[in-house]
């Protein structure tokens, strides 16, 4: 694997520190700032619109640059954000901030990724697609609780000053471990771009992933009270769970990475079965303390570490350019935005139980999404060979193709279909 791979990890971990960073120190900042929590609890949506709406065109802007280039351009404004967010004198320069640096993490997570194909073979891109999403999870796992740490021991401005230093370290090792390559390929213009999105499968790929992000951050993002409040645990106990929910989900990654290439649709629906099944156990089960954290762990291993396979499958229907990555990631930042939402919509109407209820239906929904490519798939493989003709000793140049794509797994079956 090239080190450049584990390189652009870092970079992806410096972004997602930065993205959880405010979710970990809300009262800190809150009291800093002179605000309420829900305000504080706005920059959080913030960021994530920010993610989601802009990252696309900032990610057009740089299509021009050396990918090497592009790569230096987003740290830059990234750092930026994060300076402006740790000497921040208001709440509005704060927002400000964070808008920045919600736009410049998602043009990052599209660049590096297509960069990660480009320098990988073939058959190891999903497991080099999930060394690099390693930068994610371990964001979760390792980012928010030292960043909740530092907040509590220097203040919330110091947390801001340490991603700003681990983005600085990033950059640095971008300088020295990521090859000069030159633009990315199919940069030629906006227009050409766009040309993939009118295959019908890269929709119900990409509805996929707002889905299987959906159901779990239904549940994530109130793990907190739920475990506290229904469960019964401590409030000082909840920071070792997300520890152990965070190294299910380097696991999962992990694994799921060894599978993306070759089982695509399997690991999709797979894992979208496991995570209804998990949630609704959960639901059932959280006031008892030993299953609520099995479970719990359960989802761990089996919501967001499905990415390398969402990536995998969304590339194959479309492409793997620096656009067509962000705006999966776009719609993966969307599933974030709709799990939190309508979780906190949820509880209001039903209880602190509600929104591992609503996650179970995502993953459902979801299910649904991938029937019409598991339906091609087995018609496809389903297609009879022609024998080889006497004069060559070869297939006929249809019956080749259709023997490529049986012997693909079923998500290049799929999109081959498409």
């Amino acid at each position: 694997m090239p080190r450049a791979v584990y390189v652009l990890s870092m970079g992806i971990f410096a972004m997602v520190t930065s993205e959880f960073v405010v979710a970990g120190l809300m009262p800190q900042m809150a009291d800093g700032l002179g605000v309420s929590v829900a305000q504080i609890g706005y920059l959080i949506t913030a960021f994530a619109v920010a993610m989601a709406a802009g990252g696309p065109f900032l990610t057009v802007a740089v299509l021009k640059l050396r990918q090497k280039s592009a790569l230096y351009v987003l740290f830059a404004l990234f750092l930026a954000g994060n300076v402006l967010a740790a000497v921040a004198p208001g709440y509005g320069v704060l927002l400000a901030a964070r808008i920045i640096t919600g736009v410049a993490s998602q043009a990052f997570f599209g660049v590096a990724i297509s960069l990660c194909v480009q320098l990988t073979r073939p058959e190891v891109r999903g497991r080099a697609i999930a060394l690099a999403l390693n930068g994610l999870m371990l964001g979760t796992l390792l980012g928010l609780p030292l960043s909740t740490l530092i907040g509590e021991h220097l203040g919330w401005r110091a947390a801001f000053w340490v991603i700003s230093g681990i983005a600085v370290l990033a950059a640095l090792a971008t300088l020295v471990g990521v090859p000069a390559l030159g633009r990315a390929p199919g940069s030629g213009g906006i227009r050409a771009e766009l040309t993939a999105f009118r295959n019908p499968g890269l929709w119900l790929a990409l509805s996929t992933s707002t889905l299987i992000i959906g159901a779990t951050f239904s549940a994530f993002s109130y793990l907190h009270p739920i475990l506290t409040e229904v469960t019964g645990f401590a409030s000082g106990t909840v920071p070792l769970l997300l520890i152990a929910y965070g190294a299910a989900t380097v696991v999962g990654n992990t694994v799921v990475g060894r599978l993306a290439d070759r089982h695509t649709l399997g690991v999709q629906l797979a894992g979208l079965a496991m995570n209804a099944l998990f949630l609704a156990g959960f639901a059932l089960l959280a006031g008892r303390a030993v299953p609520a954290v099995a479970l719990m762990v359960g989802v761990g291993l089996v919501g967001v570490t499905m990415n390398p396979a969402m990536v995998t499958r969304v590339q194959r229907a479309g492409n793997a350019r620096p656009l067509m990555n962000t705006i999966h990631s776009s719609f993966i930042t969307l599933g974030v935005i709709i799990g939190s939402s309508a979780g906190g919509l949820a509880i209001t109407a039903y209880g602190l139980r509600a929104p591992l209820w609503l996650g179970a239906a995502l993953a459902l929904i979801g299910i649904g999404t991938l029937v019409p490519d598991l339906i091609r798939a087995r018609r496809t493989s389903r297609t009879p060979l022609r024998p080889a003709t006497p004069a060559t000793g070869t297939l006929p140049a249809p019956a080749a193709a259709v023997a490529a794509t049986v012997a693909a797994e079923p998500s290049e079956v799929c999109m081959a279909g498409s």
